[in-house]
């Protein structure tokens, strides 16, 4: 008979000896587990100065595209609530005259009721929900006098109106509501924003604020730098300009384009000059997300109360902004022109020349003079003289 030999997995213990497979799968489980052990405290690194900084400044860019959000919604809302009010008092005024225009007509059908000059029915018809039947009744008709016939349209004409308004008003009722409710949604995204970025500051020990704030001075002297080198630029330019006009143009001549062009850059730089006056008086105002002054100002409500104080009424907020007034390039930028930042839209500074401006530049700052390029070249949008 052939032997039977009872098969035993490969790696078991024999005799009291563990065999090589086991022993390698055991080496390699201890491995595995040291390299988990000292992986884990990794697993979720403290994030350096630099990533706290730009996600802070990302969070504050987040803050302000909302909160212009904020401001288009809180305007929308302001007007809606008005028309919804007029059209409130316009119900309340036309129900009134439909009242009085329909006892009017009761009385005339109780008057015929009572002398018999008329059938029951006649009252009835009368005083239906809708009195244009009576022109369908010639029988009727006949039997009214012209002061009765003209009692009847007015009430048809009364009722037709205030139903109209009604429907205008009731629609324009859930729009308000939804307005008030998009207003809700935008506030409160700003004011998570903030919290989010103040609770990331507020983590930093005073060796990091102190690194922080050595960072920002640092930016700040490129971007100071930045605009001198603009401001260079643009004066060449100038310069070249004058130069030209003059040698292709006979002494003591003006041709009518120069004369006009001299004549609206004057007017121009009239009214830059009090919007400007007005923007430096406003320097060392804080930041208030929404505020338009006089205590306090967000980005858009600096630059519009600005240019009110010079004249010309602009709109609350950035993306609406930016369409008022003629686009020009940053090398023909001149005091008083509106500067924009970012693709999205979200910030504004007023242009005062030499590649500065003036601005209320974020939560937790204060109006102030500033490079254009305080957050880069790339922020810069576009440059827009509104008047």
């Amino acid at each position: 008979m052939a032997s039977h030999r009872k098969w035993r997995p490969s790696g078991t213990r024999v005799a009291g000896i563990r065999t090589p497979a086991l022993a390698t799968a055991a080496l390699t489980s201890v491995a595995l587990l040291s390299q988990t052990a000292n992986a884990a405290p990794s697993a979720n690194p403290r994030p350096s100065l630099e990533e706290v900084e730009k996600k802070v400044n990302a969070l504050y860019h987040q803050a302000e595209t909302a909160t212009e959000k904020y401001n288009a919604t809180r305007e929308k809302t302001a007007k809606q609530k008005e028309r919804v009010d007029t059209l409130l008092d316009d119900v309340a005024e036309r129900t009134e005259k439909l009242n009085t225009a329909r006892e009017e007509l009761g009385s005339f059908a109780a008057a015929q009721y009572r002398t018999g000059a008329s059938t029951p029915g006649t009252a009835t018809l009368l005083l239906a929900d809708d009195p244009q039947d009576y022109f369908d009744q010639t029988q009727l008709m006949s039997r009214l006098t012209t002061r009765q016939k003209a009692s009847v349209d007015d009430y048809v004409t009364e009722q037709a109106a205030t139903t109209r308004k009604r429907a205008e008003a009731t629609e324009s009722l859930q729009s308000l509501t939804a307005s008030q409710k998009a207003l809700k949604t935008s506030k409160a995204t700003v004011q998570r924003k903030l919290t989010e970025a103040r609770g990331l500051l507020s983590k930093l020990n005073a060796e990091d604020k102190a690194r922080l704030a050595a960072i920002e001075k640092k930016k700040q002297e490129q971007a100071t730098a930045k605009a001198a080198e603009l401001a260079r630029q643009q004066a060449a330019a100038e310069k070249a300009a004058r130069e030209k006009a003059a040698r292709q143009q006979p002494s003591g001549t003006t041709t009518g384009s120069t004369a006009g062009s001299t004549a609206t850059d004057s007017s121009y730089a009239t009214k830059a000059a009090k919007a400007l006056t007005f923007v430096r008086t406003q320097i060392g105002k804080p930041y208030v997300w929404g505020a338009t002054g006089p205590d306090s100002y967000d980005c858009s409500g600096l630059t519009q109360a600005a240019w009110k104080a010079a004249g010309v009424s602009l709109p609350r907020v950035t993306y609406d902004q930016v369409k008022a007034g003629t686009t020009v390039s940053l090398a023909d930028a001149q005091p008083g022109d509106l500067v924009f930042f970012y693709d999205d839209i979200s910030h504004v500074g007023l242009y005062i020349g030499n590649g500065m401006m003036i601005h209320a530049p974020k939560p937790g700052a204060y109006v102030r003079e500033e490079s254009i390029y305080y957050d880069g070249t790339s922020a810069i949008h576009s440059v827009v003289r509104p008047a």
